[in-house]
C-alpha cells in the first residue's frame, strides 16, 4: 500500500474513536500552548529590556542624587555641597573617557493649559538631552545653547501630554502655564514603548509624560518645594561614628538631581566610572550622597534572570509535552489491543509488517499534528490574554510557531514508534484468534 493510503486508513482509525482522539490531545495542546507562551513572554521581555536599556542609553552612566548619604571609609571632612552643577562641569574637563555629561532637575509642578489643570513632571537640562537619552522628536525642535544662555521660556513636551492635553490640536507655539510662569512649546517628543511592568523591573518613570524646560529656566523661574541639599556629617575617625551636626541649608539654584554622563566607547565604561566616583567622593569631602547606574550592567543581570524565567518555562512546556506524549503512547497502546483482530485480517489479506508499522504511526502524527496546530491557536490566545491582562510585552515570532509544530509533529513520532512497531510485530495468526 503507498503511503497515501495508509494515511486515509490512519485518519479513519482517529474519526472512528473521536472523544478518545480529542481527549488524547489534550496534553499535546497544552504543551504546545505553553510553548508558544513561554517563547512570546521570553522574547518580548528581551525586546522591552533592550528598548528600555536604550532609553537609558547603553553609552551612560547614570548618577542619582540620594538623600540618605553615607560617608566613604577614611573621609575626614563634614560637609558635602550635594550633587551640583558644578560637579558636571568637573567630570566633562577631568574625564578623558567622557562625550557629554547632561544634568537634570525633577519637579512635579502644576500644569495648566484650558480647563486641563494637574501636576506633571517638569525636567529641567540641557540641549544634549535627545542625543544622550536616544529621544527623537515627532514635531518642532528640542531647546538650543541659547535658550539655555537666556533662560527662555520654552519647553518640549511628551507624546502622552499631547495626547492628554491637546489631543487633535497641533501644540507648537501653544503656551502652558507651568507654577506661575508661562512657556512656549516648541517641541514634542516621539513615544517611548514601555510597559508598566517594565518601568516597575527598571524603576523608570513613563517618559511619554515628561515636560522638558532649559535648566536655567527651572533654576531661576520656577518656584521650588523646600528640601535639604547640602549634606552636613561628623566623621570621627577609627569610630565609624556618623551624626547630623547642623541642620542643612536649603537647596541652590545649581543643585541638581541626576547627571548622565555619555562615555565615548562602551568599553571605557567601567575605567570611567571608577573615575567618576573617586572624582565626585573628592569634590564631595567622602560623604557618599549620589548613586551610580550603568544600564549595560542593568541589561546583564536582567538577561540572567530572563534566562533563569526561560529555563523554568522551558521546563514546564518540556513536562506538558512529556504528559502528552505519554499519553498519546498508552491510548496507541489500548487502540492496537482492541484491534488484533483487525491487524489479522489486514496481515491475512496481504499487508505488510510496514504497511501495518506505518498505519499506526501515521496515527499518532496525525494525533500530535491536529493537536500541535490547536495548541497554537491556544498559545495565541494565552499571549494575547497575557499582555492584556498582566501587562506584559509579549512577541509572537515565526520561530515560536515553527519550533511548537517541530515539537508536537516529534512528539507524536517518538511516542508512536512503538505502539506501532508492537502492532506490526504481532503474530498474524495470533491475532486473527484473539478475541
Amino acid at each position: 500500500m503507498n503511503r497515501t493510503e495508509l494515511l486515509k486508513l490512519g485518519l479513519a482509525g482517529l474519526l472512528a474513536n473521536k472523544t478518545r482522539a480529542g481527549l488524547t490531545m489534550l496534553g499535546i495542546i497544552f504543551g504546545v500552548a505553553s510553548v508558544i507562551a513561554m517563547m512570546s513572554i521570553g522574547e518580548g521581555a528581551r525586546v522591552e529590556t533592550l528598548q528600555q536599556i536604550e532609553m537609558l542609553g547603553t553609552n551612560n552612566i547614570i548618577i542619582n542624587r540620594i538623600d540618605n548619604p553615607r560617608r566613604t571609609p577614611g573621609a575626614t571632612v563634614a560637609y558635602s555641597p550635594g550633587l551640583v552643577i558644578k560637579d558636571a562641569e568637573s567630570i566633562q574637563d577631568i574625564n578623558p573617557f567622557v562625550e557629554s555629561v547632561t544634568p537634570a532637575r525633577f519637579l512635579m509642578l502644576r500644569v495648566q493649559y484650558g480647563s486641563f489643570a494637574d501636576e506633571m513632571q517638569i525636567i529641567g537640562t540641557t540641549e544634549e538631552y535627545p542625543n544622550t537619552f536616544n529621544t527623537r522628536l515627532l514635531a518642532g525642535s528640542f531647546f538650543k545653547d541659547y535658550d539655555l544662555e537666556s533662560a527662555a521660556n520654552v519647553c518640549v513636551i511628551g507624546s502622552g501630554i499631547k495626547e492628554e492635553i491637546f489631543r487633535f490640536e497641533d501644540p507648537l507655539k501653544k503656551k502652558i502655564k507651568i507654577a506661575n510662569s508661562w512657556f512656549t512649546i516648541i517641541g514634542v517628543a516621539a513615544p517611548k514603548n514601555i510597559s508598566s511592568a517594565g518601568m516597575k523591573s527598571f524603576g523608570l518613570r513613563d517618559f511619554n509624560k515628561d515636560i522638558y524646560i532649559p535648566f536655567s529656566s527651572m533654576a531661576s523661574k520656577l518656584e521650588e518645594p523646600a528640601e535639604s541639599g547640602g549634606r552636613s556629617i561628623t566623621i570621627t575617625r577609627g569610630r565609624g561614628r556618623m551624626n547630623n551636626e547642623q541642620e542643612a541649608p536649603k537647596i541652590d539654584k545649581n543643585s541638581v538631581d541626576q547627571l548622565t554622563v555619555k562615555v565615548k566607547n562602551s568599553d571605557q565604561l567601567t575605567s570611567a566610572a571608577d573615575l567618576i566616583r573617586r572624582q565626585l567622593e573628592r569634590r564631595h569631602y567622602g560623604v557618599r550622597d549620589f548613586e551610580m547606574i550603568l544600564p549595560e550592567q542593568l541589561l546583564a543581570q536582567k538577561q540572567k534572570t530572563q534566562r533563569i524565567f526561560n529555563i523554568v518555562m522551558g521546563a514546564i512546556a518540556g513536562i506538558s509535552l512529556l504528559v502528552g506524549g505519554i499519553g498519546i503512547m498508552n491510548i496507541m497502546l489500548a487502540n492496537i489491543l482492541e484491534r488484533t483482530k483487525e491487524i489479522g485480517i489486514r496481515r491475512a489479506i496481504g499487508a505488510t509488517r510496514d504497511d501495518v508499522l506505518y498505519q499506526f504511526l501515521f496515527e499518532a502524527l496525525l494525533i500530535s499534528i491536529t493537536g500541535g496546530i490547536a495548541g497554537i491557536v491556544l498559545g495565541f490566545v494565552l499571549t494575547s490574554l497575557i499582555s492584556t491582562y498582566a501587562e506584559w510585552k509579549t512577541v509572537i515570532s515565526m520561530l515560536s510557531v515553527i519550533i511548537a509544530f517541530i515539537v508536537s509533529a516529534a512528539t507524536g513520532v517518538i511516542f508512536g514508534i512503538y505502539p506501532a512497531k508492537k502492532a506490526a510485530d504481532k503474530d498474524p495468526i495470533e491475532a486473527l484468534r484473539y478475541e
